[in-house]
């Protein structure tokens, strides 16, 4: 028989679906399949993989059972290795995964991946001085629903509260942000802009709320982590755009869903991955 495939396993165990059952679950899911874990990092308590450690290691192929945030900071740290990374659907929302693998199940991906039944692609990302985007970029007032989501993730019902509060009235009366370079959508700008990386452009999206039923009807969308379901309008998608602050501001951003440095203006530009990803997806 073949020699297994040696993989090096990335984990968070923080993210949404990373306890111990899950972990012994994938491995005997590898093994099922013919491939063999040789190494682990559980992620951010050790660092991460780098090309130098996988090349000495003689491994070539990179698992990453984690949310997006750690999805991006791996292939981050790994961009110009010759080796090959599997996005596992460790995460709550997991949207590279879905972006590589459509509607497959974990099982059906690495059974694919075994038999070679992929394609190593890299796709585009949004790039900017605050760093990559893989799945996708929130900015503006509206990010401090963040503040809800942790609060909901590490079931602190005060804090819940108190951050729902919160995230209404920056979204009612904060600073807009508009889009720029070029101009889409209001010149008034609105409460949160969201980006999605795709392989042909940079793909666009408002939300706004005329209404406080429309905010607490976007709101509920937020703190179930599905930012698509809240009301919002297609504004277009382009090789490279710039969100701006009208007042002046700095304004939030998550990015892959991890907090990135507030500034008044940020440009976003397409841009490829710089390793391989394993993609199942027709």
């Amino acid at each position: 028989m073949a020699e297994p495939r040696a993989l090096w396993l990335v984990n968070n165990a923080s993210s949404g679906s990373n306890d111990d059952d899950a972990l012994q679950a994938l491995d005997k899911c590898c093994g099922t399949h013919g491939v063999r874990v040789a190494q682990r990092t559980t992620f951010p308590k050790h660092d991460l993989p780098t090309p130098a450690m996988l090349d000495a290691a003689g491994i070539g192929l990179v698992a990453v059972f984690a949310g997006d945030g750690t999805i991006n900071a791996t292939i981050s740290a790994l961009a110009g290795w010759g080796g090959e990374v599997l996005v596992l659907p460790g995460g709550t929302m997991n949207l590279l995964f879905h972006r590589l693998h459509g509607d497959r199940t974990m099982d059906q991906v690495i059974a694919d991946a075994a038999a070679g039944r992929y394609q190593a692609r890299r796709p585009g990302l949004a790039r900017s001085d605050a760093g990559d985007a893989l799945a996708g970029v929130l900015a503006g007032p509206g990010t401090s629903w963040n503040q809800v989501r942790e609060a909901m993730r590490d079931v602190a019902v005060l804090d819940l509260a108190a951050g729902a509060v919160a995230a209404v009235s920056d979204s009612l009366a904060g600073d807009m942000i508009a889009c720029a370079d070029p101009a889409l959508g209001r010149a008034e700008g609105y409460p949160l802009l969201m980006l999605t990386p795709t392989d042909e452009g940079l793909q666009v999206d408002a939300y706004r709320a005329e209404t406080v039923g429309d905010y607490l009807q976007q709101g509920w969308a937020l703190m179930r982590r599905n930012f698509r379901d809240g009301p919002h309008e297609k504004l277009g998608t382009v090789d490279q755009v710039s969100f701006t602050s009208l007042s002046g501001k700095p304004f939030g951003m998550l990015i892959d869903g991890e907090p990135a440095e507030p500034a008044p203006r940020a440009t976003f530009t397409l841009a490829r991955c710089e390793v391989d990803l394993i993609a199942t997806a027709a």
